[in-house]
Parts: structure tokens; C-alpha cells; sequence
């Protein structure tokens, strides 16, 4: 699954590919939010953690990955 992180006052978003489900991910997204913590931190399908703080956050979007056509593919 893909997440897709938006920092405000960066030019870019940061993108990380997760085993964990849409609804996990949703969770722990709101629990950071509601904490004390003051940062979001994820972990990608490699074991790097990535670390937010909370008030840079612009948005997080979670999407199923999607797979790419190999070949030469008619839809």
C-alpha cells in the first residue's frame, strides 16, 4: 500500500510503500494526532521509519498500490 505524505513548506511529498492495511495506517495516523507525541511516524515495507512532526503536516493520502501493465497490454 502507498502513503503519501504532504510537508508544508516542501516542494515535495514523501512517498513510502507499507504492508500494513488502509484502516492501520488511518490509526495511527489519528492516534499521533490525538497524542501528546507531537510526531507521526510510519514504517515502510523496508524497515525505514519515517518521522512527521505533527505541525508540518499538510495531509496524509492512503491508496492501494497500484500494479503496473507489463507487455503490450489492450485495456
Amino acid at each position: 500500500m502507498e502513503v503519501k505524505i504532504g510537508v508544508q513548506f516542501a516542494s515535495r511529498e514523501l512517498t513510502l510503500d507499507s504492508a500494513l492495511s488502509p484502516a492501520e495506517v488511518e490509526k495511527i495516523v489519528t492516534d499521533a494526532l490525538a497524542s501528546d507525541k507531537k510526531l507521526l511516524s510510519l514504517v515502510d515495507d523496508k524497515g525505514r521509519r519515517v518521522i512527521v512532526p505533527l505541525d508540518k503536516l499538510a495531509y496524509v493520502e492512503i491508496a492501494e498500490a497500484s500494479t503496473r501493465p507489463v507487455g503490450f497490454t489492450v485495456r
